[in-house]
């Protein structure tokens, strides 16, 4: 443990000769102490941990009390050690750092896994808005975690932490700049939730590299030459893209890894930022640029103040490879973000970037949402994307996402500006409000008094904040009419029971269904969460005693019926239709759908692009607005056309992959065979649209599997 200190100690003072040795030595001894006898799950001392994560931050060059503060983040939450202690020995900065990541961890009840999830971040957000270093130690904690998570007994504990790296924290890293720490998370987090594929990717890249004789350092030579050919000084680093970046990229583009020529990256370091657009030119000069994949993130820098240049080129001995290039400084900002900022000789440059406007801006869709589920949704869609520069007629900058709309920018300006624009002109031309926004469009949003937000412009927004507002107003605005629908169903259930309805009367059992006023009562009840006939019962048991009353066991809005229907409703109010699922495109959740509705039958709900949809062109009035419910749906079919090589233990390495990854095979027809290969159709149960597409990208991975596409709609 002496040696520990000592090699912590002297890491931190390579960067920060001022360093007080005392304070640390005291903070290494005092969080020792404080976790004598505990043990991780590895078997080791728990001590060991928190210095790893010390060790990760000072890394990153960070200041004394953000090393102390990952030495001793878990001494207020494991140990007998209060705040208070805290404070009086290393000072109140490193107990409000301490205090902060510590309330992460103290989550109430909530009522569902996903609940404790959003909850924890929406926590994480208010702990890290006043002191972004509260994120820097969460991040290098859970990179810690995630090195040594193989250690840990439960796979179902194993699988819900590396989904929530991936989801929630690994983005964040991206968000604030941390690079390195973004892609050890992504990374380790993919070989847990997706063991096998990432087996597969990475011994596939094991082959290529032999197969293929790719020779990074000979790649490396070959650039330098060439940039240094034109004057400017450079270093060259190569590697092999992770298993993580492959598989993205599998996905995004829908294609096998062997259709991916671009497995390899390599960073250009120059001196100046004109040297990084000479050396462009030169490599520019020297190969065949790739199409499409120039991006210059030094003018327009990201977020996150990531600045380089990225290229694709045909290089040396015709491999497509991917190039960056950028200063030492751009680098240092690439790889540590905003740690990359700290300036130990002007504290008061510090203490600026503790606060980081986008996580000022995410706290402040706290307020107006409904519950911590629907903030957590909107807030990942947020951490994803790229971003545009607009302006208001003033000059003023708004910064979107990439592929963000003029509702998503009336959201920005303000949350009463989108709930009343009615229109809008782009550079001085009228266009639809679904028109995504380019870098330097000018915007002016047109406002009515009258407007109201649209159900259907959720399709289309990029942020959380526009989703957000559109599903508050769109949701207040559907209360009223499903209370008035409501009201009027259950005074009709009243009437043919020969009842007398009187409001009051109801209003006296409303608690019974957790209901403080009347009127959310009857929007439930017109929406079909709540069947009237439940209600009748509560004011007149006798009625139930009897059986009198009609039992719906019919589907209403898609509740009920049978279980390998997925949860669905009618947009507008509509219950007791029954809802059923077109065989011919087998629509999944996650996909965009519409509905069909047919007397006798109901509402037959199909892809948006099903081939038979063209049957009804000429009867508008037979399609219906529907939508997947979010609350659990059930497993749905999927349907596959797969080729196989004729092999013995083919079919069963099929069956194995999809058992592993969760699917359910329903049924198998075989539609062809010959000598090499058979062809079948495959059914099968999954959850959604994702779960379908991860699991034709691991059969595709797999040496038996030919081809696996998506059965078509006919």
């Amino acid at each position: 443990m002496i040696e520990a200190a000592d090699d912590l100690y002297h890491k931190i003072k390579a960067y920060n000769t001022a360093v007080d040795g005392d304070k640390l030595c005291r903070a290494f001894d005092f969080g020792r102490q404080a976790h004598d006898g505990q043990m991780r799950a590895s078997g080791e001392p728990y001590f060991l941990h928190p210095i790893a994560v010390a060790n990760i931050l000072a890394d990153m060059r960070l200041d004394l009390d953000t090393v102390i503060t990952a030495l001793l983040h878990d001494t207020v939450e494991d140990c007998d050690v209060t705040l208070e202690t805290l404070q009086s020995q290393f000072g109140a900065s490193v107990a409000q750092l301490v205090d902060g990541v510590t309330k992460l961890s103290r989550i109430g009840m909530q009522p569902s896994p996903n609940s404790m999830q959003a909850e924890n971040f929406r926590k994480l957000l208010l702990a890290m808005s006043e002191d972004v270093r509260v994120l820097l130690v969460k991040l290098a904690d859970r990179t810690h975690n995630m090195r040594t998570i193989s250690f840990i007994p439960k796979d179902e504990k194993r699988q819900r932490i590396a989904r929530e790296t991936l989801e929630i924290y690994a983005p964040l890293a991206e968000r604030i700049g941390v690079t390195h720490l973004q892609h050890d998370l992504e990374n380790d987090a993919f070989a847990v939730l997706h063991s096998e594929m990432n087996q597969t990717i990475s011994n596939r890249l094991e082959f290529l590299v032999q197969q293929s004789e790719i020779v990074i350092p000979m790649i490396s030579v070959e650039l330098q030459d060439v940039v240094e050919q034109a004057g400017i000084e450079c270093s060259v680093n190569g590697r092999l893209k992770t298993a993580y970046s492959i598989w993205r990229k599998m996905q995004r583009k829908k294609v096998t890894m062997d259709q991916l020529s671009d497995i390899m990256a390599f960073r250009v370091l120059v001196p100046t930022k004109d040297d990084c657009y000479r050396a462009l030119g030169s490599i520019h000069a020297h190969y065949p640029t790739v199409m499409g994949r120039f991006k210059d993130y030094i003018s327009t820098p990201k977020r996150n103040g990531y600045q380089s240049l990225h290229t694709g080129v045909i290089g040396p001995e015709n491999h497509k490879i991917e190039i960056q290039l950028r200063t030492p400084e751009m680098h240092e900002i690439a790889e540590n973000g905003v740690a990359a900022h700290w300036d130990y000789k002007n504290p008061e440059s510090s203490k600026r970037i503790t606060k980081v406007k986008w996580i000022q801006e995410l706290v402040g869709i706290l307020d107006e949402e409904a519950g911590a589920d629907e903030f957590l949704e909107n807030t990942k869609m947020d951490l994803y994307h790229d971003q545009v520069f607009c302006f208001t007629p003033r000059g003023d900058l708004i910064a979107l996402p990439k592929g963000a709309t003029a509702v998503d920018f009336a959201y920005a300006v303000h949350s009463k500006v989108g709930e009343k624009c009615c229109g809008v002109r782009i550079n001085g031309k009228n266009r639809q409000l679904a028109t995504e926004l380019e870098n330097g469009d000018q915007i002016e949003i047109i406002t009515a008094t009258n407007a109201r937000p649209r159900p259907e412009w959720e399709s289309f927004v990029k942020t959380g904040r526009a989703r957000s507002g559109i599903r508050r107003s769109v949701r207040a605005e559907r209360m009223v009419e499903f209370s008035l629908i409501g009201k009027t169903i259950l005074q009709k259930v009243f009437r043919e029971y020969g009842k007398p309805f009187r409001s009051r009367s109801v209003e006296k059992i409303i608690s019974v269904f957790n209901f403080h006023k009347l009127d959310d009562l009857y929007a439930h009840i017109g929406e079909g969460r709540i069947e009237p006939e439940l209600v009748l019962e509560k004011l007149h048991p006798d009625l139930a005693s009897s059986r009198k009353l009609a039992k719906t066991g019919n589907v209403r809005n898609g509740r009920g019926g049978d279980a390998g229907v997925p949860m669905l409703r009618i947009k507008g109010g509509y219950s007791g239709i029954a809802i059923n699922i077109a065989r011919c495109c087998h629509p999944l959740p996650g996909e965009p759908i519409v509905g069909i509705f047919t007397t006798g039958k109901g509402v037959t709900v199909h892809r948006k692009d099903c081939g038979n949809l063209s049957n009804f062109s000429d009867a508008p009035e037979l399609w219906m607005d529907v939508a997947w419910e979010h609350e659990g749906p059930r497993r749905v079919l999927a349907r596959l056309n797969t080729v196989l090589s004729n092999e013995p233990g083919s079919l069963a390495a099929v069956a194995t992959i999809i058992g592993q990854q969760g699917g359910n095979i329903s049924n198998i027809h075989l539609t062809d065979r010959n000598a090499d290969f058979f062809s079948f159709e495959l059914d099968l149960e999954v959850k959604d649209v994702e779960h379908m597409h991860t699991i034709m990208a691991v059969l595709q991975a797999n040496n038996f599997v030919e081809r696996v596409d998506r059965a078509q709609s006919s």
